[in-house]
C-alpha cells in the first residue's frame, strides 16, 4: 500500500487583508506552504496533491519549485474542505493511504505525523488536541467507548459540545476506499452551506467503519495562521524551537529570544551566536565558531576558530580555516577564505578568494579576484572588475602589497611579492618583484591656497549684501 498526502491550500485568507493567498505568507523567510511540504516530505509520499484557489498560479510556482512532481490541483470554486478533497481524488491511487493536511499549519513537525500513522489503520483517523481554550476550533464528539462520532463545527454546535476540549486539528488519515465512500455521502446543509471534511466521520459511523481520533503530545504545532497576529505568534515559537534546537546541540546562545534562524544549522562544539542574529538557507558551523550581535548569515559554511565580528552580513562564505570577519564587512557569494584570513571593517568582497593569511583591513572592495597567500591589502583599494558589460578578473599573487587607495583596472595581475604605490590606477600587468606607480607627480603653489580662499570670502560676502 503507498502513502499519498493532500495539502489544502486554496484559501484566500481573508483576515490576512492582502492579495497574497494565505499559505504563500512567509514564517522564518519562507511560504507557509513549503514549511507543510518539508515535513510531509519525511513520509516519503507516492503522490503529493496541492488544492489551490485564490492565486493557484503563486501557489503553483511555490510548490513545484520545492517539489516539481507536485500535483496542484484548482479548486475553482469555493464549496468547502469536503469539496477540495473531491478535486485531488482522481490523481491518488486506489490502494493509497491517503493524509490530508492544511497547509497553513507551518509549526507540524514531521515527528508528530509518524507518530500519527505508525499505528495501524482501521477506518478513518483525526489527529486530535486538547487546548485550554477550544474557541474557533471543531469539536471532537466522542461516545463513551471513546469512538469518534463526529466532528462538529464551532458555529453549528450546540452549548454542550462547545464545552468539549478536544479539538479538532484538520489532519486526517483513511485508505483512499473509505475517504471516496465518505467524501460521496457529503451535503452541505449547515451554516455556512459548504461541504465540510469533517462531516465525513458521522458518515463513515453510519456506514460502519471504524473512526478514531489520536490525540497529539504536541498541539503547539498545529496552530494555524489566520491573521497578522497570529503569524507573528507563530514566528515567535518557530524562532524558540529552532533556539533550543540549537542549544540541545550544544550552542551558546547568548539570548534564545534574540536569534532568528530560517534555515538549518549544522552545529560544531562550543560554537557562541551573540544577539539578533538571523541565518537563512544552509549554514554550517564548526567548532568554536564566533558570530558576533547583528550579523547576518545566508548558506555559509565557517570553518573552526572562524570569528564573524558586529553587524558583518555574509552570503555564500566559505572559510577554510580559522579566520577573522568584520565588524561591519559584507561578504557575497563566491567569498573562499583560507587559514589566518582577516576582512575588516567596511570591506565588501564578492565572488573572489584570499590565501592563507592575506589580509584586506578596511574601507576596501575586492570583486572577482584571487589573491595569494600573505597579501596585504591597503584601505581604500577598489577592483574595478565591471566596465559597462562585462565582468573581468584580477589575480594578485603571493606576497603582495596593495597600497591604500589603489585602483586595479581588471582584467589585471599583480605579481608574486609586487607592491603598487598608494594612490595609483594600475590598469597593465605588474610583474613578479615590481613596484608599480601610477599617480600624477604632486606639484606645490606656494601661497595659492591663501589667495583662494580670501578670493572665496570676499565673494562670500559680496552675495550675503545682493541678499
Amino acid at each position: 500500500m503507498s502513502n499519498s498526502v493532500i495539502i489544502l491550500a486554496a484559501g484566500k485568507g481573508t483576515r490576512m487583508v492582502s492579495d497574497l493567498p494565505k499559505v504563500l505568507h512567509r514564517l522564518a523567510g519562507a511560504p507557509i506552504l513549503l514549511h507543510v511540504m518539508k515535513s510531509s516530505a519525511t513520509l516519503e509520499p507516492e503522490r503529493l496533491v496541492i488544492i489551490a484557489g485564490h492565486g493557484a498560479d503563486a501557489v503553483s510556482a511555490v510548490a513545484h519549485d520545492y517539489n516539481e512532481t507536485a500535483q496542484v490541483v484548482l479548486q475553482s470554486e469555493q464549496l468547502g474542505t469536503g469539496h477540495a478533497v473531491q478535486q485531488a481524488m482522481p490523481g491518488i491511487p486506489d490502494d493509497a493511504t491517503v493524509l490530508v493536511l492544511y497547509g497553513d499549519i507551518p509549526l507540524l513537525e514531521s515527528t508528530s505525523l509518524e507518530a500519527f500513522m505508525k499505528v495501524p489503520l482501521d477506518g478513518l483517523r483525526v489527529l486530535t488536541m486538547k487546548v485550554p481554550d477550544p474557541k474557533g476550533y471543531g469539536r471532537i464528539v466522542r461516545d463513551p467507548a471513546g469512538t469518534v462520532t463526529g466532528i462538529v463545527e464551532e458555529r453549528d454546535a450546540s452549548p454542550e459540545q462547545r464545552t468539549i476540549n478536544e479539538v479538532n486539528s484538520g489532519i486526517i488519515l483513511a485508505s483512499k476506499t473509505d475517504l471516496a465512500a465518505c467524501l460521496e455521502g457529503m451535503d452541505s446543509g449547515n451554516s455556512q452551506n459548504e461541504f465540510y471534511l469533517t462531516d465525513i466521520f458521522s458518515i463513515a459511523n453510519s456506514k460502519g467503519l471504524a473512526t478514531e481520533g489520536f490525540v497529539t503530545l504536541a498541539p503547539e504545532d498545529l496552530e494555524g495562521a489566520n491573521d497578522r497576529a497570529q503569524l507573528a505568534e507563530l514566528e515567535r515559537k518557530y524562532r524558540n524551537k529552532a533556539a533550543k534546537r540549537l542549544m540541545d546541540e550544544g550552542a551558546q546562545l547568548a539570548d534564545p529570544a534574540r536569534i532568528d534562524v530560517r534555515g538549518r544549522i549544522d552545529l560544531g562544539s562550543d560554537v557562541f551566536i551573540d544577539i539578533n542574529t538571523v541565518f537563512e538557507g544552509q549554514i554550517s558551523l564548526g567548532d568554536d565558531v564566533r558570530i558576533g550581535p547583528g550579523c547576518v548569515l545566508i548558506n555559509c559554511s565557517l570553518a573552526a576558530g572562524t570569528k564573524v565580528h558586529p553587524h558583518s552580513v555574509l552570503e555564500g562564505v566559505v572559510t577554510h580555516g580559522a579566520c577573522e570577519i568584520g565588524p561591519f564587512a559584507r561578504l557575497r557569494p563566491g567569498t573562499e577564505l583560507n587559514q589566518g584570513c582577516k576582512v575588516g571593517n567596511f570591506v565588501e568582497i564578492k565572488n573572489t578568494s584570499l590565501g592563507k593569511n592575506s589580509k584586506a583591513s578596511h574601507l576596501s572592495y575586492l570583486g572577482d579576484t584571487g589573491i595569494g597567500k600573505s597579501v596585504n591589502i591597503g584601505a581604500g583599494t577598489i577592483t574595478c572588475n565591471y566596465d559597462g558589460v562585462m565582468k573581468h578578473r584580477t589575480d594578485i599573487g603571493a606576497g603582495a602589497f596593495i597600497g591604500s587607495n589603489t585602483m586595479l583596472v581588471a582584467p589585471v595581475t599583480v605579481g608574486n611579492a609586487a607592491m603598487t604605490a598608494s594612490g595609483s590606477v594600475v590598469s597593465r600587468d605588474v610583474p613578479d618583484g615590481d613596484l608599480a606607480i601610477a599617480r600624477s607627480r604632486q606639484e606645490n603653489k606656494p601661497g595659492f591656497a591663501v589667495k583662494l580662499f580670501e578670493k572665496l570670502r570676499h565673494l562670500k560676502i559680496s552675495q550675503n549684501k545682493v541678499q
